[in-house]
């Protein structure tokens, strides 16, 4: 327990922002801790197994601690490396696998508790990230096994029928990495077609696959009910039910106002 000392920041999360947050704490001489609820930059961790990232490794530098990557784009396995790295070099102040449970304030200070003790400080930084919370499609039968709002590899898809939801690059990703390990894809997009954000060495190869028929998809759609061998899917021709094992939905990422909220932070 902690509830003597004084800190002069807390920063809630572990990931790169608020280890870039801890670096210039203690750049500045400030008495400071990170408290992550999971492993070090958790949501990174929880990214896909073979993931790219879109920057190149000089703009995911924080600290001036060099980031060299083998590939002209840093894969996930090294950018977990850096960070660790990071972390070891600066030698920061952190508390993983400790979840935050409520902030207060009395008079000059705040209070923050978490499921293994209370700290006292006088300035609280949020460096919450967006991957908790994924947008939901609010549809009946989201809450199957079927249903994920998160992948990590293609091979547990190998020779399924498999619905992926949305358009940009975390869909499109997904649906070329298991159609190219054996999975049967169908996408699900409410616009009309691959968003233009999209990476540029990825956009042509999805839209090539589209327009081959190697991938299927449907604009201008969207799912109205999943069950546990079927997806029934609202399309500009009318309501379609197709044979399904599994859907990914990936419709990303909401900012966690319901979190703040439950730890007695107001807006």
């Amino acid at each position: 327990m902690n509830e003597q000392k004084l800190y002069d920041v807390i920063i809630i999360g572990g990931g790169p922002i608020g280890l870039a947050c801890g670096i210039e704490a203690k750049k500045a001489g400030l008495n400071y801790l990170i408290i992550e609820k999971g492993c070090l930059v958790n949501s990174l961790y929880h990214y896909p197994l073979n993931m790219t990232f879109f920057s190149t490794s000089d703009r995911l530098e924080i600290g001036n601690v060099p980031f060299i990557s083998h590939g002209a784009k840093p894969n996930r396995f090294e950018a977990l490396e850096y960070y660790r790295r990071v972390a070891m070099s600066w030698d920061l102040k952190l508390k993983l696998y400790e979840k935050v449970t409520s902030v207060s304030r009395s008079g000059q200070y705040h209070f923050v508790a978490t499921a293994k003790g209370s700290y006292k400080t006088k300035a609280v930084v949020l460096a919450l990230g967006f991957y908790d919370l994924p947008y939901l499609l609010n549809v009946p039968g989201e809450d199957l096994p079927k249903v994920r709002h998160y992948y990590d590899e293609p091979h547990p898809y190998f020779g399924q029928k498999i619905v992926v939801v949305g358009a940009a690059n975390s869909a499109v990703d997904v649906a070329l990495e298991t159609y190219r390990k054996g999975a049967d894809v169908t996408m699900v997009i409410r616009e009309n077609g691959i968003r233009e954000s999209v990476k540029y060495w990825v956009k042509p190869d999805i839209e090539n696959r589209i327009a081959e028929g190697s991938i299927k998809a449907f604009f201008y759609s969207q799912i109205l009910r999943i069950t546990d061998t079927s997806v029934e899917i609202k399309t500009p021709e009318g309501t379609k039910v197709i044979e399904n094992d599994f859907v990914l939905a990936m419709t990303g990422y909401q900012p966690p106002f319901e979190f703040l909220t439950s730890i007695g932070i107001e807006f």
